[in-house]
């Protein structure tokens, strides 16, 4: 099976390291396409930097990969590099996407923001099944611990994942017989921060961050990995919602008896 490896803290980043030697423990072909700059906050944005019209893409190795896999440092956001991952640009298209190992907490409605989270959802828009993996420490000391929960649910997203579907993975930056165990959660109403928005003279904002208070949500994807578990959630990449009751109108220029009578329905 052909794994991508890429993440958003950029291609010298220790975590992509990780999770390139998890997919190669697991056996499976792997290819490493990173951004050559940090990229966090990007979300799946489709960003890159052009030289005459080409993508700038540069073979480098990631710090500590083995001899023989492709490395590639991208001037782009993760999201276009799973997007171009998706119609070959790094070889054959893959299989599974990996993204990670993040520096910090991707947790609650704040992975929408996030660069890692949003490599995978991109790749999710093709029918790659993406596994996103953060740890919980700005500078950790723990990426063993990540390596070593990423590999289960690597190869239980290999044997079960779906179509549209994300795993999106965070662990505690402590020794791994120091985390409680792995738990599925809901996502947090936020995440690991809090944002507010003040005015300023001439029209400026100021933001200020503030962490939130875990223990209101001590069930979710964030309280329960400040109480020391691993967290999995799945997430679905944008989709049509076949169930949604919307309204339908007809063109203004149709005659008004026609018009009532097609209001929400379809010709």
């Amino acid at each position: 099976m052909r794994v991508l490896v890429t993440n958003d803290d950029g291609i010298d980043s220790p975590g992509l390291t990780v999770l390139a030697r998890v997919a190669l423990d697991a056996g499976h072909d792997v290819v490493v396409a990173a951004p050559q700059r940090e990229s966090s906050g990007a979300s799946a944005s489709l960003l890159g930097a052009e030289k005459d019209g080409r993508l700038m893409v540069e073979a480098r190795p990631s710090p500590g990969l083995p001899d023989g896999v492709p490395s590639f440092a991208v001037r782009a956001a993760p999201g276009l590099i799973a997007f171009v991952a998706a119609y070959g640009g790094f070889g054959p298209k893959p299989d599974v996407v990996l993204s990670g190992v993040n520096r910090g907490a991707n947790t609650g409605h704040a992975v929408l923001h996030s660069g890692t989270v949003g490599a995978a959802l991109s790749a999710a828009t093709h029918d790659i099944p993406g596994l996103a993996v953060s740890i919980a420490e700005q500078d950790p000391r723990h990426w063993e611990t990540a390596g070593w929960f990423a590999r289960p649910v690597l190869d239980w997203l290999v044997a079960h994942g779906e179509r549209h579907r994300v795993l999106n993975l965070n662990v505690p930056d402590r020794p791994a017989d120091e985390v409680r165990g792995l738990r599925k959660a809901p996502l947090a109403s936020f995440g690991a921060v809090q944002a507010r928005v003040h005015e300023l003279e001439h029209g400026d904002l100021q933001l200020t961050y503030a962490d939130v208070e875990i223990t209101r949500e001590p069930d979710t994807d964030a309280g329960l990995l400040a109480r020391g578990w691993a967290t999995l959630t799945q997430l679905r990449a944008p989709c049509f919602d076949a169930d949604a009751t919307l309204p339908e109108l007809p063109s203004p220029g149709a005659d008004q008896s026609t018009a009532e009578a097609s209001v929400g329905s379809a010709p």
